[in-house]
């Protein structure tokens, strides 16, 4: 499809979601529509963007022919996909092509594609594995299950929003793939806080400590993107502790289902359930590191 051809609906426009948009809008995009269950976040950001703020899913999707989805969880997205409430995307699901961002179960896009289906739509997971500067500037990782047909659907507008675009395979299997990566960063971030929480308590100067990390074994992404903040308490959200949570419990039940134990992915999963219950949720996942310096909570 030509860019032209394209008129997008977005539904979710939290920050992740909000940043596509602008990013599409900037590229010559038609958006038609925007709908987030905060409707005052909806009307801001339709202002901005000179499109419709619609009143509930199916508003987002009527104008449209590619709706694009951010929500937070299976639940979410059961419901904005729900089969019989009137207001959903799926009371104008033919010839739409729905085109699903979150961090979601594998099970739940192999549901909603059949969904779609049965009402004459498509879709696609295209899972990233980025955060908000990326979508603002178009540089997501992108990571995409579906039928063939409807990734080249997709692909021309996903090129507007991504620097590196992979067709994974059928639906369910490009979330299976956003699922490990997320296992594995979060330990990633969990080890990470447990070497710093424990140079600090021996006294040790931590930017030194990341210095050498940096340059020996111990480098990794998440020392780049997280090692200062943890050092200072900076917990501004890019990628919040409960959706760390959330993504290992994922990946905790995929492992369940093929039989295995994953130790380390287990206790970073009650690490960042121990955030979510002390009412830490909603800060980076940096913020584990609370968890293990001395002295904090």
């Amino acid at each position: 499809m030509e860019k032209s051809a394209f008129r997008i609906g977005m539904v979710g426009i939290g920050r992740m979601g909000a940043n596509m948009a602008r990013r599409l809008k900037e590229k010559g995009y038609a958006l038609a529509a925007v709908y987030d269950i905060d409707p005052i976040k909806a009307r801001s950001l339709a202002a901005e963007l000179g499109c419709s703020a619609a009143e509930t899913p199916a508003g987002a999707a009527k104008g449209s022919n590619t709706v694009i989805t951010v929500v937070t969880d299976d639940a979410a997205m059961r419901h904005i996909f729900s089969e019989s409430d009137p207001e959903s995307l799926l009371q104008f699901g033919e010839g739409r092509l729905f085109i699903n961002c979150a961090t979601l179960s594998p099970w739940i896009h192999v549901e909603i594609e059949e969904r779609a289906r049965k009402r004459g739509g498509q879709t696609l997971e295209a899972c990233m594995a980025s955060s908000i500067p990326q979508a603002r500037e178009g540089t997501l990782y992108l990571m995409c299950g579906g039928a063939p047909e409807a990734f080249e659907r997709a692909k021309p507008l996903l090129e507007s929003l991504g620097r590196s675009i992979r067709y994974i395979g059928k639906a369910g299997e490009a979330a299976k793939v956003k699922a490990l990566v997320n296992m594995v960063m979060n330990i990633n971030t969990a080890a990470l806080a447990e070497g710093l929480g424990l140079g600090a308590a021996l006294g040790l100067d931590l930017t030194l400590l990341r210095e050498v990390f940096s340059q020996t074994g111990a480098a990794s992404r998440v020392l780049e993107t997280d090692g200062a903040d943890m050092q200072k308490r900076d917990h501004e959200c890019y990628f919040s502790a409960e959706h760390a949570a959330k993504d290992s419990g994922i990946a905790l039940r995929l492992a369940e289902d093929q039989g295995l134990r994953l130790p380390l992915a287990k206790a970073t999963f009650e690490q960042y359930g121990r955030l979510v219950e002390i009412g830490k949720g909603a800060l980076d996942k940096s913020a584990v590191a609370e968890l293990t310096f001395p002295g904090r909570s």
